[in-house]
């Protein structure tokens, strides 16, 4: 703890009688209220070598000064359906409204998805750690993974970089995307590693300035643009980066995605320097998405326009095993 700014360490929880493990709902709500409304900045310590397990919770902001997260221990999921259910099933940690927030630590986060992802495509399954309306983040150090559904959301966020992750989940969990990117501005994602049941990065509307370097992506369905359109909705993404990416044993590489009867574009988007090992799908650009298994999509008229794409440097391996 040398060198922490003013550090407001977790309580141990309390637990239910009926239950071996404890709920740490309180000492987190009670954490960062103080810490929120501190007149000094802050930091906020999960501490090492405890495992806490938390009910949806959202920590919102706007706060007093400038907050650190410092997860060095573990937060895990509550595996109880019904506590999914009602305002909070979209979420299970948020974090809201949020100014010049830091999370890291070398933690993980834990969300236990493995009890949903054998239900029925139609049961409402919950984000993992997300980050909505949040302005000068930095989300770095951090293992997350088995959520429910995405792993990591920047939803209307600007100016975010997030670093040294390690995000994962089974490659047959479905709608795992590693990273997801929406409605938002100046993200650079670097030096992370993503391997997912999906995209390891989405890519949706809203979506301008976002720089990927240094990301190793497998198991999983790629980096995406998309999918764009659905609903015959307006939808935007532009200044896409993507460099010195590392693809092994994915379905795809680099994709763009738009489904029929939408309308807007995808424009200004660089993949360069990039390794696929074993990709089934290398580059893809499909404008006839259909994500429905059952119905097939009808044609329309219309489509979200893709335009100016450069491909540079892409190499594909295909590694074989020996047997002598």
């Amino acid at each position: 703890m040398n060198n922490v700014q003013n550090p407001i360490i977790i309580e141990q929880g309390y637990c239910d009688q009926n239950d071996k493990l404890c709920i740490n709902q309180k000492a987190f709500e009670r954490a960062w209220e103080e810490a929120c409304s501190s007149n000094v900045t802050v930091t906020l310590m999960v501490p090492q070598n405890n495992n806490y397990l938390l009910k949806p919770i959202v920590f919102q902001g706007p706060c007093k000064s400038n907050v650190t997260i410092q997860i060095e221990g573990t937060i895990e999921a509550s595996t109880d359906r019904s506590d999914y259910a009602g305002a909070h099933e979209r979420n299970w940690l948020m974090f809201q409204n949020v100014k010049n927030l830091i999370v890291e630590g070398g933690g993980t986060i834990n969300g236990n998805g493995h009890l949903w992802w054998d239900l029925s495509c139609t049961t409402n399954k919950t984000p993992g750690l997300s980050f909505v309306s949040c302005n000068n983040l930095v989300v770095r150090n951090l293992n997350v993974r088995d959520s429910q559904q995405m792993q990591v959301m920047f939803v209307n966020c600007n100016k975010v970089k997030a670093y040294n992750l390690t995000v994962t989940a089974p490659a047959h969990s479905p709608n795992t995307d590693g990273i997801h990117v929406t409605h938002s501005q100046d993200i650079e994602i670097s030096n992370s590693v993503i391997g997912t049941g999906d995209d390891c990065i989405s890519i949706v509307s809203g979506s301008k300035n976002i720089t990927v370097t240094d990301i190793t992506c497998g198991p999983g369905h790629g980096i995406s643009i998309g999918s764009l359109g659905g609903g015959h909705s307006e939808a935007h993404v532009s200044d896409v980066f993507v460099r010195r990416a590392q693809f092994y044993g994915t379905t795809n590489g680099v994709r763009i995605k738009t489904w029929q009867g939408g309308v807007g574009e995808a424009s200004n988007i660089t993949f360069q320097d990039i390794e696929m090992h074993n990709v089934r799908n290398p580059i893809i650009i499909d404008q006839n998405y259909c994500a429905r298994s059952t119905t097939p999509c009808q044609e329309q008229e219309s489509a979200v326009q893709v335009r100016n794409v450069l491909y540079q440097n892409i190499r594909e391996y295909e590694d074989f095993v020996i047997l002598e």
